[in-house]
Parts: structure tokens; sequence; C-alpha cells
């Protein structure tokens, strides 16, 4: 959330952050209209009240002056100046919801270094890792996982509908070795591994950004009035929601397994075939709380540390720096890792890392001392990586002519062998 009194003063660069992001200003200037009455109704109250004040001093002074007729008079003042204050006071906080309610809506300011852009087309490649990998006619991973038995597309519909599957025998344990491969990776780099709820409040949900503007993608348990995660960035975040941190605790590192859940309700005709796209998938998230000062230099480290799972897995990669337009709402500035797949010849995104600033722990209060002072401290989150998309990458870029699909050897100990076999003819 923005802070309300930079709103006020710096109301035309916030204006430009809108227009750079190609979002819609009417926001802005609803809240800009309330503000003022409500400074004007704030005014109009405080000066009552020192007039109350006045008056009471007044009315001692009558009263040792044994002038009760004046005295009288002026408690009835006291009196209609209470009722008059206490309607003032309704309305401002009648406009201060109003002007919160505005403000969760607004997303963040991206950082000076994030590329102006009009859409994904303006995405600057920072790095590319690796070769793409060279196969004659490759197969998809749904071709693969249909003909080695490893996923049950017809039977994951089934039972929970479009967009669900099953993985089987070696896809599955696959996806279990994946996931302890990458904690173990997170906990190495200096992260301390939590198994958070993955049912949170509203107010936790608002916290980190995702309601009220997300909450067509995201499953509600109406029964409970809780949230399916949409990722453990929520849990992990919202573990400091309503503390105050002292400085020797930054920054300080989180990450998680869980799954996760979302409606891609805005995905329709995106991605039919194979589990690019699900409505449940698992993801390693990695979650920091920096200073101000440390925070940016501490997201080129978390592009690192989600990286170095592609690296140990020997998988292509390159990664992009999001432009104005295609940051996510609480982001001031994301980089996008994105690993290749044979069968699109073309990358996909695998992992986003971003650094949300003070946006997301000023919704969610988590403020850190400082010398004496209280502020926020900034918040950054990044998927270390998408399970599931990682599985894909396996069998796309290891798959063998034979039919096979080799297992990397970072995971080999893991997955406790070095192939999965081609199904017998």
């Amino acid at each position: 959330m923005l802070d309300l009194k930079f709103v006020r003063t710096e109301p035309e660069k916030v204006r430009e952050a809108l227009r750079a992001r190609l979002a819609d200003e009417k926001h802005l200037d609803a809240l800009l209209k309330l503000d003022v009455e409500w400074r004007k109704i704030k005014q109009q109250a405080d000066d009552l009240r020192s007039e109350k004040n006045k008056v009471s001093m007044q009315i001692a002074e009558l009263k040792k002056a044994k002038k009760e007729k004046e005295a009288h008079k002026a408690i009835k003042d006291s009196a209609d100046f209470s009722k008059e204050i206490e309607k003032l006071e309704a309305k401002t906080t009648e406009l201060e919801d109003k002007m919160r309610d505005i403000l969760l809506n607004l997303p963040n300011i991206p950082h000076e270094s994030t590329p102006l852009g009009k859409s994904a087309e303006d995405n600057p490649i920072v790095r590319t890792v690796g070769k793409p990998t060279k196969i004659a006619n490759p197969k998809s991973h749904h071709e693969l996982g249909e003909e080695l038995g490893l996923i049950d597309f017809e039977r994951g519909s089934k039972v929970a509908g479009h967009r669900f599957v099953y993985l089987k025998g070696d896809a599955a344990k696959l996806e279990r070795a994946l996931i302890s491969f990458m904690l173990d990776n997170a906990r190495e780099r200096g992260y301390t591994e939590l198994a958070p709820p993955l049912l949170v409040t509203t107010k936790a949900m608002t916290g980190t950004g995702q309601l009220p503007k997300f909450d067509e993608e995201l499953y509600k348990v109406e029964r409970d009035g809780l949230w399916l995660i949409p990722t453990s960035e929520v849990p992990l975040v919202d573990y400091h929601m309503d503390e105050i941190l002292e400085e020797d605790q930054l920054p300080q590192y989180l990450t998680a397994y869980t799954p996760c859940f979302r409606r891609e309700a805005g995905a329709y005709g995106k991605d039919i075939k194979g589990i690019l796209r699900q409505h449940q998938f698992n993801k390693i998230e990695l979650v920091k709380f920096t200073t101000p000062e440390t925070s940016y230099q501490e997201l080129e480290k978390l592009v690192l540390d989600a990286e170095e799972v592609l690296k140990k897995l020997e998988l292509p990669y390159r990664v992009i720096s999001l432009c104005t337009a295609d940051i996510g709402f609480a982001a001031a500035k994301t980089y996008d890792i994105e690993v290749w797949l044979p069968s699109q010849n073309t990358y996909r995104e695998i992992s986003s890392c971003s650094n949300c600033s003070d946006f997301q722990s000023r919704r969610a209060n988590i403020r850190v001392r400082r010398k004496g002072k209280l502020e926020f401290p900034h918040t950054l989150n990044g998927s270390g990586i998408a399970v599931g998309r990682t599985l894909i990458a396996i069998m796309e870029n290891y798959q063998q002519p034979d039919g096979s699909i080799r297992i990397p050897k970072a995971l080999q100990k893991y997955f406790g062998k070095d192939k999965i076999e081609a199904k017998k003819k």
C-alpha cells in the first residue's frame, strides 16, 4: 500500500507511475478528492475542539465567580460542541475507510531501474545461461507423460475438473525429489524453512496484495472465511504481520514448500495441453525481509538463489527484467527466470523474483525499530522454483531417442536412479 502522505505531497509522481504501468488514474483522482474533503472536515473538528477547550476553561471560572446563568449557558455550548465534534469524527472515519479502500487498489510505484515499456515485448534480456537444447523432433511433456504412463489427465479431470491431473509412478517420485532438492538448496543459501498454513484469513491476503485486487483468481472457503493460498509468499510475508522487528533481525530469509491454488480466471484458452498451467501446483517460495538501503542488492542475490537450482540441474534458461507495464501489482521491480522448453522452441517462466519495497509491510503492518524509530522494512519474494514447471523442463530437455528420460546428476541422489526407463513395447 502506498503512503498517503506521499500520494498527497507527490501526486504527479504517483500519476506518472500509474501511466507507466498503463493503469487507470481514476482511483488516484478519487483519492485526492476525498483527501481534500477529509482535511477540511478534520480542520473543522480541530477548530471545534479548540473552542470547546476554551469554553471548558470558562466554565470553571464562571462557577468560581458564582455566575450560574453564564456557566449553565457555557455548559450547553460545550455539549453542543461535543455533538458536532462527534458528527465530524464519524465523517472523517468514513472518509478514512474510503481512502484506505482506494489505497488498497493502487499498485506499487515502479523503481527507477525498472525498464519503461508497454508490454512483455519490451522486457529486456539480462542474461542467458546455457545453450538451448537441440533435439530432433522433440516431444512435449504431455506426450512423454502419456507415453510413459507418468501423467493421468483423464482421471484428474474426472475427479477434480479441468486443469487438475494425477502424477503417477516416477513422475510423482520426481516431483517429490525436486521438492527436497530445492528446499535443500534454499537452506544451503541461508533460508529458514517453514511449513506454513495453506488456508489464510482475508487480512493475510490483503496484507500481501492478493486482495482486493485478485479476488477472482482465488479460491475461498466461504463457510470459514478463509482462502486457499495462491503462493506461499502469503503466509511467509504475513509471518510477521502486526509485528515490530528489531534491526538486528534483518535481513531475514524464509522458505517454504506448499501446494498453491489459482483459478487462472484470465487464462482461458492458454496452455490447455499439459501441466504448465494448473489450478493446483507445487512451488518453493523464497521471501526476504530487508532494510530499504539493501533491498535491491538483496533482489539481485534472490535471483541468483533461484538461478542456482537451474544451474545445478543443467537446464538452459534466461533472466529478463520486467518492464513497467508487466510487473505485478505489489512489485517495484521484477526479474523473471525463463527455462528452455524444446517442444515449444522458446523460453517459459519458471520463477518470478520481486522487490515489493514497503508496499506489503505497510499493508500487513510489519515494522522494524531502527535507532529508536519505527519504519517499514522492504519485502522480497521469488519462486525457488516452480516444481511442476521444473519437472516439465527436465522431461523435455532430458528426453532420449529411445524414449527414456535422463535424470540430472544433481537430482539422482534424491530420485534414486539416473533415468526414467522407456516403456517396453
